[in-house]
């Protein structure tokens, strides 16, 4: 896609937010739910198929228009663009890269279409980033599979008609993903969890006892999943990084404007060497997490990586400490939910009092950004990963078996 058309899909997805999403958003975050219609006016647009092809409904978008996209729907309300994010990024990107021809025509022009949301079913009690530790388990029943265990942390979980689990299928990590659907027995939707932030969001656990999944509703390889899930993480990190750009740019054009407003000593405290020090900061922190998620963005590669039902895993390999594609994402989320997080926190000290009271915009952004530090990988996580990633590429050009 060239560049004056992600231009203009951008200002698109900036209305719509503008119209549709920043009006409501402290409504929504007090009472913790989003209005239904808003995923049928998202729809509409085509921002719910942004990454699914064109012949199943979707706009067909690489990732650099999709992340352009979640910057402008974070900008006017993170939860929505959450939502989105989950729907669009692990749950779509996975089905189209590794579902078979028939697996992808059946569930991908439900996802465009807004008909069924997707939830991604991959974080557990004991296991959140770490997918090879996972204690669900799948069991042959014949041809088919049965599935127990439970799920946490799970976006869209109550208003799925879609839900991609990874599941234990044996020995070894071996894992497999699975296209489940809410309505089926032994099927339950948890406690709806109390968050500090991103708060209309729907964040749910999930409780399996001996659900009944068809062989048709594998994906892929039953034991390749697991490397499915990593192909998840990279798309649905880098998705993270965007929302967190969205975030923190909204809380920096609310101090701007703040800044211009608010008078002391006679004059507009933007006059203020202080002031304008924070704001140029925050300005430099997040056009760097920009940056970063567009490289990491077009590091992904084609949302379609291969034949449809391919179970070849794209490990990454050949590529040089941070220029893998899972470094990259990891170091854009790291850089752009900092960027965030800063951004909304020094926007509360330019509101001063006001900027601590639950009316004013700048204390919600500051608890919304907190999320994007925490969800697909705390900061700790990413910072793990990249070292992991760095020491590995170099270990292996250096022949060490330690690597």
């Amino acid at each position: 896609m060239s560049t004056s058309e992600r231009v203009e899909i951008q200002a698109m997805a900036r209305e719509f937010a503008a119209a549709e999403l920043r009006p409501y958003a402290a409504e929504w975050d007090e009472r913790r739910d989003l209005d239904a219609t808003v995923f049928g006016k998202l729809a509409e647009l085509g921002f719910l198929g942004m990454l699914i092809p064109e012949k199943h409904g979707g706009l067909g978008f690489d990732f650099a228009t999709y992340v352009a996209v979640l910057e402008e729907l974070a900008w006017g309300d993170a939860s929505v663009a959450l939502a989105v994010a989950v729907h669009n990024g692990p749950v779509a990107t996975l089905i189209v890269r590794h579902a078979s021809a028939e697996q992808q025509r059946r569930w991908l022009p439900k996802l465009a279409s807004g008909e069924a949301l997707g939830a991604f079913a991959m974080s557990e009690p004991r296991s959140g980033s770490d997918p090879g530790g996972l204690a669900t388990r799948a069991r042959r029943a014949g041809p088919d599979w049965s599935i127990s265990g439970e799920k946490r942390w799970i976006t869209n979980g109550g208003r799925a008609g879609l839900v991609v689990l990874l599941a234990a299928t044996g020995d070894e990590h071996a894992v497999g993903a699975f296209v489940v659907s809410p309505t089926a027995a032994g099927y339950t939707v948890g406690k709806r969890e109390q968050t500090l932030g991103l708060r209309a969001s729907e964040t749910v656990a999930l409780e399996l006892h001996d659900v009944a999944v068809s062989a048709d509703d594998l994906i892929g390889d039953e034991r390749e999943g697991l490397h499915y899930a990593m192909e998840a993480l990279d798309v649905g990190r880098v998705g993270t990084a965007a929302q967190a750009v969205g975030i923190g740019r909204a809380a920096m054009e609310h101090a701007a404007t703040y800044a211009l407003e608010r008078r002391q000593f006679g004059q507009p405290i933007a006059r203020f060497g202080a002031i304008q020090e924070k704001l140029a900061r925050m300005a430099e922190r997040l056009a760097a997490g920009r940056a970063l998620t567009l490289d990491a963005a077009v590091a992904l590669g084609p949302v379609t990586n291969g034949a449809a039902g391919s179970t070849a895993p794209d490990r990454d390999r050949g590529r040089l400490g941070l220029e893998g594609r899972t470094a990259r994402a990891a170091v854009a989320m790291l850089a752009a939910s900092d960027a965030a997080t800063n951004a909304a926190d020094e926007a509360v000290q330019v509101f001063g009092g006001y900027g601590y009271m639950r009316h004013y915009p700048v204390e919600r952004l500051l608890r919304d950004a907190k999320g994007t530090e925490i969800y697909g990988g705390t900061s700790e996580i990413m910072r793990h990963v990249i070292a992991r990633e760095l020491l590995r590429d170099v270990g292996e050009l250096r022949g060490d078996k330690e690597a």
